[in-house]
């Protein structure tokens, strides 16, 4: 390594030699340090990376992990967690050494988060101080696993916050044909909303959706793909779960109703995007069809969660059910157990049948 002064700026720099995960001998070179002292300390902290030694810095680890685990979620995940890391963790332990933060420190840590307030004054509520704790622990698990930290502190110390069990919100058929009907002005509104209740999709599944997902002779909708909006750039990716890609079998007057909205749409290509709206006009128009009809308003996700309600309600499994709507497990279904008919009281109605005609063989 070689700390050097470039007499045409003025400024300081580092060149220096690593092996990349090939093996193969490569140079990095830093420029632009105001002072000699910035640049050794920059050298320093390459060579503890370079050689995963943790006695770096917790922000030096933070970038080994981030660029490790980015190629493996979704990108809106990964700018979720890197916001969380950058606002709500490297402020406080971004300067420790990563094999010195102890369990106290966690506490202390947890303490000033649990202050923390939002721009409204409001305080952060219990799930979200959990996710804020969980990826501190994330990264620390990440060091134990692949780094040999000797321990993962966070989880020492123990969580802050909680899982709150929210209720799930929901219309019935006649509260969604009432909002529908105040919708029905604006045709990309109305065959949104229709295709959201009538399939159970998600909103990025929706905004993600081209001509050439539809087959109308199968009356088949399939789901590959899902639409994000991420810093300022339309983005087509994945959808959720594996589980996700998925065929749906439509309804005939959905399929019928589909098929003329998009062949009015002049000049629409197969792989164009056929709700080229926002995430915001949709909630805006839920708000409108909301207050018009006089009926709760409800997040867009419980146009799902009403999908679900009402096939419950006409009696499919919660198996048929999961595997409409892409749920990634059964017990994702289940969530919506308290919908699920209870079947106690034909239980009962069985057993007292059964030993009477027990009883009545007897006496023969």
């Amino acid at each position: 390594m070689a700390v050097i002064k470039n007499q045409k700026t003025g400024m300081w720099e580092v060149r220096t030699y690593y092996k990349d995960w090939t093996g193969t001998r490569r140079q990095k070179t830093k420029r632009g340090f105001a002072k000699k002292s910035d640049a050794l300390e920059w050298e320093r902290a390459f060579k503890l990376k370079d050689e995963l030694n943790i006695n770096m810095k917790f922000a030096d680890f933070v970038e080994l992990y981030l660029s490790d685990i980015q190629p493996r979620i979704k990108y809106n995940s990964y700018l979720t967690k890197k916001h969380i890391i950058e606002t709500k963790i490297l402020p406080y332990f971004g300067h420790r050494k990563l094999n010195e933060i102890r369990p106290a420190d966690v506490i202390q840590w947890q303490n000033e988060i649990m202050k923390l307030k939002k721009d409204n004054g409001e305080a952060y509520s219990p799930t979200y101080l959990k996710t804020i704790h969980n990826q501190l622990s994330a990264i620390l698990n990440h060091a134990v696993n692949m780094y040999d930290l000797k321990d993962n502190v966070a989880r020492k110390a123990g969580s802050m916050g909680k899982e709150e069990s929210k209720e799930i919100m929901f219309w019935t058929q006649e509260e969604y044909q009432a909002f529908i009907e105040q919708v029905a002005d604006k045709p990309i509104s109305y065959y949104a909303f229709e295709i959201l209740y009538w399939t159970g999709i998600r909103e990025g599944e929706l905004l993600a959706l081209t001509p050439n997902d539809f087959d109308f002779t199968k009356k088949t909708l399939r789901i590959n793909k899902s639409y994000q909006r991420l810093e300022g750039k339309d983005v087509i990716t994945d959808p959720k779960t594996p589980k996700s890609n998925r065929v749906i079998v439509m309804p005939d007057f959905l399929a019928l109703e589909i098929e003329d909205f998009i062949s009015r749409l002049d000049g629409i290509r197969n792989d164009d995007r056929i709700f080229t709206i926002s995430k915001s006009y949709l909630h805006h128009e839920m708000d409108r069809g909301a207050k018009l009809a006089g009926v709760k308003r409800i997040k867009i996700h419980g146009l799902r969660h009403s999908h679900i309600s009402l096939l419950i309600h006409m009696g499919y499994s919660a198996l048929a059910i999961a595997e409409r709507v892409g749920h990634e497990a059964v017990d994702i279904t289940y969530h919506y157990a308290h919908l699920f008919p209870t079947v106690q009281s034909d239980m009962a109605v069985h057993l007292d049948s059964e030993r009477e005609e027990l009883i009545n063989v007897r006496k023969k």
